[in-house]
């Protein structure tokens, strides 16, 4: 049985896996792209109906292609994975849909790894794991399914009509969490949204975007270390992009509360950290209009002022008199809506490259285990590395490094990969 051989094959074919796709290209790396269903499957089938890009259009993308229309908008879901099927052509990308990889195995016979496959065994020289960071939603385990209530974690969430009649409780207040709540809101549901430790930067500031912010005073770059602790941010593009705002959605009709701590007899119980989570909150958002301000000043840049931005409002009820246990019964509850994260699942590399903790040990992408690289991690290399621009620069990094390999393998007698 004939057994494919590849220099290179890259698992994903979503934003990470395109990207690395494109650099392989360009120092000429033979390869391919496996892909389990489509290209950028997940913003397809796995975001919301109204999801929205985090950033606006001139922002999020690669240096290569711009999207089409306003610059300044932020592209829906379905036009995000078109951009990516748009330039996955541009660039004559080898990507093979339809191909699931279930496990990667050291090649006992030679160099490289041993792929099985979907559609048949690979053998090939490098891995390069770009699966990305949203892998498997992650619901704690505090309400059993007795308990008769309606629970759906934000990546299998479309739309509120997809829920049963009744109030909603939103447990995370990052960016899905934030929106989601906001999007029931609109359509006439009572929610309830249980608020974390946050950061809430601005959403615009002296008539430029956050990202712009960002980029000017190099936060995308900022590098962190590895037990760094992942803290939620709230920030929206969702109606043409509006700085996310709790006090606003309290005095809209949402009933802000605590992080969930627990549930018991058909009551869930709410840390009293609402007003310290809200402030932690609007610190971030604070600190953002000083160093932005500072540094327009320090570069002489005439940007127009904006001193209302500083205005915070006053806290409403709910965060003055914090709500610690509600009757999810008594108050019309029947769903919860968990928007609580994802976390990382490479069950099907079976290679000595994890931590205790089953996180990947790389350094900038480049993985303990020789030959593996991953792309499109959380902090890979700097803050932006999870985002669409910042996982093509990450790309350009882990296939240097591959050719640089391939450049002392040239010297003498590199060894054959083998068949299984």
């Amino acid at each position: 049985m004939m057994v494919e051989q590849v220099e290179v094959l890259v698992v994903g074919a979503g934003q990470a896996g395109i990207a690395m796709s494109e650099h392989l290209t360009r120092c000429a790396i033979p390869h391919l792209v496996v892909e389990r269903s489509r290209i950028a499957e997940r913003w397809r089938t796995g975001r919301w109906d109204a999801l929205v890009a985090n950033g606006p259009a001139w922002h999020d993308r690669f240096p290569g292609m711009e999207f089409a229309g306003d610059p300044e908008a932020f592209p829906g879901k379905e036009a995000v994975a078109d951009y990516f099927v748009d330039y996955a052509a541009k660039i004559a990308a080898p990507i093979r849909c339809g191909v699931e990889v279930t496990a990667v195995r050291r090649n006992p016979n030679g160099a490289g790894f041993a792929v099985t496959t979907s559609a048949g065994d690979i053998v090939a020289r490098h891995v390069v794991a770009a699966t990305g960071p949203f892998q498997r939603p992650v619901i704690p385990q505090m309400v059993p399914h007795s308990a008769g209530l309606r629970q759906i974690h934000s990546a299998d969430y479309r739309n509120p009509g997809q829920l049963p009649p009744g109030g909603v409780l939103v447990v995370g207040a990052g960016s899905s969490g934030a929106q989601i709540a906001d999007e029931l809101r609109q359509a006439g549901r009572q929610v309830v949204l249980s608020v974390g430790p946050h950061g809430r930067p601005p959403r615009r500031y002296r008539g430029r975007d956050f990202v712009w912010w960002l980029g000017v005073l190099n936060k995308w770059d900022a590098e962190a270390p590895p037990d760094t602790k992942h803290v939620t941010i709230a920030v929206s593009g969702a109606g043409g992009g509006k700085t996310v705002d709790f006090r606003r959605f309290a005095a809209e009709g949402i009933t802000l509360v605590g992080r969930a701590e627990g549930f018991q007899d058909g009551v869930m119980h709410f840390a009293p950290d609402l007003a310290a989570n809200l402030a932690r909150g609007d610190a971030d958002y604070l600190r953002v209009l000083d160093e932005a301000d500072a540094w327009a000043l320090r570069n002489g840049v005439a940007l127009p002022t904006e001193p209302e931005a500083r205005q915070i409002p006053p806290d409403p009820p709910c965060v003055t008199d914090p709500i610690l246990s509600l009757d999810l019964a008594k108050e019309g509850i029947t769903s919860i809506l968990w928007a609580t994260g994802y976390a990382l699942d490479f069950g099907w590399l079976q290679l000595d490259a994890f931590d205790a903790k089953g996180r990947p040990r790389h350094q900038r992408g480049v993985s303990a285990e020789p030959g593996l690289y991953f792309l499109g991690l959380p902090w890979q290399a700097r803050r932006g590395s999870a985002f669409i621009w910042g996982v093509w620069h990450d790309a350009k990094h882990v296939a240097d490094h591959i050719a640089k390999l391939r450049g002392y393998l040239d010297y003498g007698a590199p060894a054959a990969l083998e068949p299984l």
